[in-house]
């Protein structure tokens, strides 16, 4: 495809970059490098908002170009054949990807790319426009992934805006690729309850009696973009690690007072649980395979003093307490090992 006008799934992925490369930059000690990835950033953020969101969610603003402006490895056969009046696009309508940066800086521990007011209200409106819980009613003149009573997300709704005379052909097919994307996001911006509904939908349509359960297929059998499911178990452990700073994130978005899940990072693999006892609860993390180097942790609790205890051996630490959240801060960091628990007991 290729969308003329700016428009926020190309907008905020370069957001995105730039949020990383400036990330990259400072780990590297390139503080010029990282002011100009981060200049860039703050300029295309305030624009991004200030320009391409209508009050419900980001869309395209199609402009036209002329053809002799664009250079000619730029141009293909979906749009550019009338470049000052392109065909193909998404104009106003409400698409499922507006956000595709966000849910990747999400998953990689990053900062919000735009407001996150906007990005609140956009992930409500892709659920209320989007997510078809049935499509008996639906019309799609493109590919069937999805039908009948079946509930699914689509790939753009033109809810209340008016639909282009020739949109991108597309727009009214369910990609599970896009939907756990757009799932795992909502997962990490407090709607659990809406994001686990819409894996629960794609899951049901590939049930081994409907389709085959290990081939989720889009533009082919066993098409890559669905391997995007595993992210939503990362957002739904809640667990993320910077390795700069050997900082441990370990907060679940759903309650809970027992819990226990697997993480993994580039060094190692392992699981983390919560358990509850007298007087307070208990967060354990064990390394089955690899090391985790540790320094810091932010964990759920409400209280200020923990009992750090790694093999036997008691760690001091320092605790920051923030909502429900606390921050423990080893005065000398663990490099976790192989069969290796720390536990932290708050009290």
């Amino acid at each position: 495809m290729e969308f003329y006008g700016p428009n926020p799934m190309c907008g905020i992925y370069y957001l995105g970059a730039l949020s990383a490369c400036a990330e990259m930059a400072e780990a590297a000690g390139d503080e010029s490098s990282a002011n100009q990835y981060l200049r860039l950033f703050e300029h295309g953020r305030q624009w991004i908002d200030a320009n391409l969101f209508n009050g419900e969610y980001y869309f395209q603003k199609v402009q036209g170009i002329p053809k002799d402006q664009i250079a000619p490895h730029l141009t293909s056969d979906m749009g550019s054949e009338k470049t000052e009046a392109p065909e193909y696009q998404v104009g106003r309508g409400c698409l499922v990807d507006q956000l595709v940066g966000q849910y990747l800086v999400e998953i990689g521990g990053l900062e919000p790319l735009v407001s996150e007011e906007n990005i609140r209200t956009a992930l409500q409106s892709i659920y209320r426009y989007n997510y078809k819980r049935s499509l008996a009613d639906h019309d799609n003149v493109e590919r069937t992934y999805a039908l009948n009573d079946e509930a699914a997300v689509v790939v753009c709704d033109y809810a209340k805006a008016e639909r282009p005379r020739i949109p991108f052909p597309y727009y009214a097919e369910a990609w599970t690729g896009l939907e756990y994307t757009a799932a795992a996001l909502m997962i990490h911006w407090g709607m659990a309850t809406e994001g686990v509904e819409i894996i629960r939908s794609a899951r049901l349509r590939y049930d081994g009696e409907k389709r085959n359960p290990w081939d989720e297929a889009e533009c082919g059998h066993h098409y890559a973009r669905a391997m995007s499911s595993w992210s939503a178990f990362v957002s739904l452990s809640g667990f993320i690690y910077d390795g700069t700073k050997a900082h441990v994130i370990a907060v679940p978005p759903i309650a809970h007072e027992q819990f226990r899940c697997f993480w993994s990072t580039g060094t190692g693999w392992g699981t983390f649980s919560y358990q509850p006892y007298s007087g307070g609860a208990r967060f354990s993390i064990k390394a089955l395979a690899g090391t985790l180097n540790c320094g810091s942790f932010e964990i759920t609790a409400t209280d200020a003093t923990a009992v750090v205890n790694y093999n036997g051996q008691t760690l001091p630490n320092d605790v920051v307490r923030s909502g429900r959240r606390v921050m423990v801060n080893l005065h000398q960091a663990v490099n976790l090992k192989t069969d290796g628990e720390l536990s932290i007991e708050v009290r």
